[in-house]
């Protein structure tokens, strides 16, 4: 027999979805496994036709099916590097009413190879990609799993939506989806299963990233005169970037924070940074990049303006360069009192015992799809921020489970409110 929810005090229906995900740890180490085996690393994005496909039978077996969507490359050149970059969009329930629980495959570089050799020590899976964010997809999943099996009926249905591309700016993933009008549709919030560390990301940065280029003439070192030294004019060109560092990271967000991260706005110079052949030849290339994280107070489109001024003035000042923008994404915020905040909080609450703090994250988020159509959304999941991208990243599947109980909890809010 279907159970009412709105019968079962919150306690008690956690309790009901706990008991139900309790007994299948092994079962959510085995697909992840799976999933971390899969190296599907971004940049370049390799490997995402075979883990879509993984996810997809999966999906299928779970007795839940999906729209894949393939992100097209150029006319006439086949796949072009593209590696498969498909999205699956796969729903549980009826109704138009849709919350969505939201997740990226790729993951960044590894290390080692070793690390798409996944180990499990007692609750624990290492590997690439555990943390940021298979463990999420896997908590998301079975969420929705442990609705239906529990007899949950839901006046309204979960959209599990599953991107590549998200940790290079997202442009074969939802900002796609978002363009061809498949994302969000007939959303009332979003859930984001990124490592939080047990906090709730009600908001982001923004980030514009560029690489620049200054040229120069190669000559031996014997006639440096008749070269023209590419090193030195990128000097030039970093100095006056600094003076604006100084200017921008005097500015602070209103936003919450973590404890060891900065409210400062943020200009970070030679991230990745290169140029010349050989210690006695005069450098005729030099390259480095620019970070800039911007605070929800301040404005995308004013700061990169202000950005590619001052390298239009250093162009015209007689220093040969060029620039390619590597990424740019929004900052978004939602407030902690809209109905999913408040919901998702009190989830947490209900199966981990502790009120969870809102903060904004610091780097760039996929919440800002959803939130730029008017979706409140949110980041909460397993995994600390502090391992994800490290050599030795891990995920404890004691939080997996929890968080597919949250996710559900919240579902059952949202959709039966």
């Amino acid at each position: 027999m279907p159970v009412d929810s709105e019968l079962l005090g919150r306690s008690a229906t956690a309790e009901r979805l706990l008991a139900w995900l309790e007994p299948r740890e092994n079962e959510m180490a085995a697909l992840l496994s799976e999933l971390v085996s899969e190296p599907t690393e971004n940049p370049p994005g390799r490997n995402y036709q075979a883990c879509a496909t993984l996810l997809e039978r999966r999906l299928r077996d779970a007795g839940l099916t999906s729209e894949r969507h393939l992100f097209p490359p150029p006319t006439g050149i086949p796949d072009a590097g593209n590696q498969g970059a498909t999205s699956l969009i796969s729903t549980f329930g009826s109704g138009e009413r849709t919350l969505y629980f939201h997740g990226h495959y790729d993951v960044v570089p590894a290390q080692s190879q070793e690390q798409f050799q996944p180990a499990r020590k007692e609750h624990f899976i290492f590997g690439r990609g555990s943390c940021d964010m298979k463990g999420g997809i896997v908590s998301m999943l079975y969420g929705m799993l442990a609705l239906r099996e529990c007899g949950v009926e839901l006046r309204g249905r979960i959209a599990l939506t599953l991107v590549p591309d998200e940790e290079t700016g997202g442009a074969r993933g939802s900002a796609w989806l978002a363009k061809q009008g498949l994302l969000g549709r007939d959303g009332i919030g979003m859930l984001l299963a990124e490592p939080t560390s047990g906090v709730i990301w009600n908001a982001n940065r923004g980030a514009i990233t560029l690489r620049i280029n200054v040229l120069g003439k190669s000559a031996h070192v014997g006639l440096q005169h008749r070269g023209e030294n590419a090193f030195e004019q990128m000097v030039r060109v970093v100095e006056r970037l600094q003076e604006l560092k100084r200017e921008v990271e005097r500015r602070q967000t209103g936003y919450s924070i973590g404890p060891e991260q900065t409210a400062n706005s943020i200009l970070m110079l030679g991230g990745e940074s290169g140029g010349g052949t050989n210690f006695n030849v005069v450098p005729e290339q030099c390259w480095f990049t620019v970070d800039r994280r911007i605070n929800p107070e301040e404005n995308l489109d004013a700061e990169r303006d202000r950005l590619i001024k001052l390298l239009e003035q250093c162009r015209r000042d007689g220093i040969r360069m060029n620039w390619e923008v590597l990424q740019e994404g929004r900052s978004a915020a939602c407030s902690a009192e809209e109905q999913l905040g408040r919901a998702l909080a009190q989830s947490v609450t209900a199966v981990t015992g502790e009120p969870p703090q809102f903060e904004m994250c610091p780097g760039l988020l996929e919440i800002r799809f959803y939130a730029a159509m008017g979706i409140p959304a949110y980041a909460y999941g397993p995994g600390l921020l502090s391992v994800a991208h490290g050599p030795n990243e891990y995920i404890d599947l004691r939080k997996v489970r929890d968080c597919a109980a949250i996710y559900a909890l919240t579902a059952i809010d949202m959709l039966n409110a």
